[in-house]
């Protein structure tokens, strides 16, 4: 039963991210591949918030304003938007209680902003017809965390993926993420380290690894994009948000100015830490800016070696590290931090904490003698983390909690 596929099943989705985010997001893909799977899908969009709407953010942003529409006028509220896939924009808005301390008053607005929610829910499973929905919350622990008692269904499952209670909108709250990982039927986490925090919690707690769309990043032939061709190699590359919280600055400082024969190349928007880092002053940096989704294996397709210089902190320690899937999944040789994340990656991977470590590593995964058999290894270690691969754990830690509770 444990390693069965869950079918002909009503799944609600809470996703940290609107269905409408442009680029993927993990409950997206969890969703579509349920879909596949011939369960039904209702995909809640979180609500607008009064502070937000009464900035007139909506003006400017087409998500926030289809929120908008939908709770002023009810357009677009429910709608399938594939196969066996509803998306509910609300007919709701969530007042503003961020400013608020922790303690009665705030626990009220929170209760009253999430029975607000599961009434437009409970509309839809009504509409949709909806039986014993299994209630699937990903990562939002403060607006999701009473929907379980809100909504009628099976079970509840909690997706950690990110360690919310270490940035600054989420860390007022902290208290309750170990009390909704504790209430929730089953937990699942995208790593190994989310796994072990939520097992002091809930012992039916499951790492269920990360999908990653591959196919992308593996076809034979890119084009060349204009802004590498004048770049000289060997190129080392990265493709990903350039943020201080999560990247090594004085480490790719220090490494860039000891290898001015290589080319460093970050493709990617830049906080005001790197925008304001040396790195800027060195004539062997190049930075691209930020790139569509579609656009990026092109670039990753012309690096010589792929990095992944990660500061280890509080908010990336779990977190499990998608950009080196992509990495792999293009045969490309790959440097970098060594975290308890990256012990799956071991096996595949150049692994280092120091300055020191990259420079030898990067020069390792250059001078590779058997490149083309090890790039062919790395392909096909990242196609074993597929989507289906991962909701196929979900499923497995459903079926298991399920038969220990018959």
């Amino acid at each position: 039963m444990e390693n069965e596929i869950i079918t002909n099943r009503d799944f609600i989705v809470f996703g940290m991210q609107g269905w409408d985010i442009e680029i993927g997001c993990n409950p997206r893909n969890i969703s579509l591949v349920m879909a596949n799977n011939n369960n039904r899908v209702l995909y809640i969009n979180k609500p607008i918030d009064r502070i937000t709407y009464l900035k007139g953010a909506a003006k400017k942003d087409k998500k926030l304003q289809s929120r908008v529409d939908s709770w002023k006028k009810g357009i677009g509220e429910l709608t399938e938007v594939k196969k066996d896939i509803h998306v509910l924009n609300p007919r709701t808005i969530y007042e503003s209680t961020n400013f608020l301390p922790e303690g009665k008053l705030y626990d009220f607005f929170n209760r009253l902003n999430a029975k607000r929610l599961a009434k437009q829910i409970n509309k839809a499973i009504k509409t949709l017809e909806f039986k014993n929905p299994i209630i699937f919350i990903d990562d939002d622990f403060v607006k999701g965390f009473y929907l379980k008692d809100l909504i009628p269904n099976d079970l509840s499952v909690y997706y950690l993926r990110d360690f919310l209670i270490y940035y600054p909108y989420f860390d007022k709250r902290a208290s309750l993420l170990p009390k909704l990982i504790e209430k929730s039927d089953v937990v699942v986490g995208n790593s190994l380290y989310f796994k072990n925090y939520c097992l002091q919690f809930n012992s039916n707690s499951s790492d269920i690894g990360q999908g990653c769309e591959t196919a992308v990043f593996q076809k034979d032939t890119y084009t060349k994009p204009e802004d590498l061709k004048n770049i000289r190699g060997p190129v080392i590359g990265y493709c990903g948000a350039l943020l201080y919280n999560r990247l090594d600055v004085k480490l790719l400082e220090e490494v860039a100015a000891q290898k001015k024969e290589w080319s460093f190349v970050f493709v990617g928007k830049e906080d005001g830490v790197f925008a304001a880092s040396s790195l800027h002053q060195l004539p062997n940096v190049y930075f691209l800016g930020a790139k569509s989704f579609d656009e990026v294996p092109a670039y990753i397709h012309y690096f010589d070696v792929c990095i992944n210089p990660q500061i280890v902190n509080m908010i990336t320690i779990g977190n499990y590290p998608l950009k080196i899937d992509e990495y792999l999944a293009a045969g490309k040789p790959v440097v970098a931090t060594d975290t308890e994340a990256m012990e799956m990656f071991k096996e595949h991977c150049y692994l280092g904490t120091t300055v020191e470590d990259y420079i030898r590593n990067i020069d390792k995964a250059l001078n590779e003698p058997n490149a083309e058999t090890l790039n062919a290894e790395r392909k096909k270690f990242a196609q074993s983390h597929s989507w289906e691969a991962s909701v196929n754990k979900i499923y497995q830690a459903i079926n298991a909690f399920k038969k220990s509770n018959v």
